[in-house]
């Protein structure tokens, strides 16, 4: 990142204001800062996930993208439907495109895999009375677990059913903690942030390196990309897109 003088020095002061609640990452990624900064060309274009449905669906049973994500991100296997709490999970064809079953009917009965989806325009940001979840300018629509009161006005706010909230402490329901990733609290909602924490480090969501089939494709959506490669060859579907919310999850038919 290349920055001249005055831009460093607001960078530091803000860095150092933040240093105490959160990691200076999270800071730098909220759309007000980015532009009161003028270094928005300097970060990451827009992010998002292609779901191959044949390449997914070609191996009856196989979980292993959720499985991945969950034990990276301590999600609790609490036993219940009614308490469960799901980052990635599934359904069938005709309840994931509710409206557009018709479309494809021969892909009714399939299994799609179902995450949060990162919208362009979030209706769950708009409603967070404590911005707890924000979207950063990558498109990553994040959540401050610190900042939850649990008033669940995203989840209501949310028509794609991606958050879960915790009725209970988690910590117990989870068979081998990740001492790499916060464990969250009773009362907080979470969901999945396309692997903030591994994009970081320069490594792909644990989802897409767990799937050996070649079904999920992350990635910026600009040319010569391989996610741009692979929505180019091909028709793709989002979730509910007549709400206006712009999903950024993209399903290959």
């Amino acid at each position: 990142m290349n920055l001249d003088r005055r831009t460093f020095l607001k960078l530091a002061s803000l860095g150092l204001l933040a240093i105490a609640a959160k990691p200076a990452i999270d800071l730098l990624t909220r759309p007000e800062i980015v532009r009161a900064l003028g270094i928005e060309s300097t970060l990451p274009g827009r992010l998002a996930m292609a779901v191959d449905l044949k390449a997914c669906t070609a191996e009856a049973g196989c979980h292993d993208c959720i499985l991945a994500c969950h034990s990276v991100h301590n999600v609790p296997d609490i036993g219940t439907a009614k308490e469960e709490v799901k980052w990635i999970r599934e359904a069938t064809y005709g309840q994931a495109f509710s409206g557009q079953e018709t479309q494809y009917a021969a892909l009714k009965d399939a299994r799609v895999l179902l995450l949060c989806n990162h919208c362009d325009n979030p209706p769950c940001v708009r409603v967070c009375p404590t911005q707890a979840t924000w979207r950063r300018v990558d498109g990553i629509v994040m959540m401050d677990y610190h900042r939850c009161i649990g008033c669940r006005y995203c989840m209501a706010a949310c028509p794609y059913g991606s958050r879960s909230f915790n009725w209970r402490d988690p910590v117990p329901y989870i068979n081998d903690i990740n001492l790499n990733y916060p464990t969250r609290t009773k009362g907080v909602v979470e969901k999945c942030n396309f692997c903030e924490e591994r994009l970081a480090l320069g490594q792909p969501p644990a989802c897409v390196e767990a799937c050996k089939k070649g079904a999920l494709t992350f990635g910026e959506l600009k040319p010569g990309t391989d996610i741009q490669r692979v929505l180019s060859k091909g028709y793709s579907l989002t979730r509910k897109s007549q709400l206006g919310t712009r999903p950024q999850v993209y399903y290959i038919v």
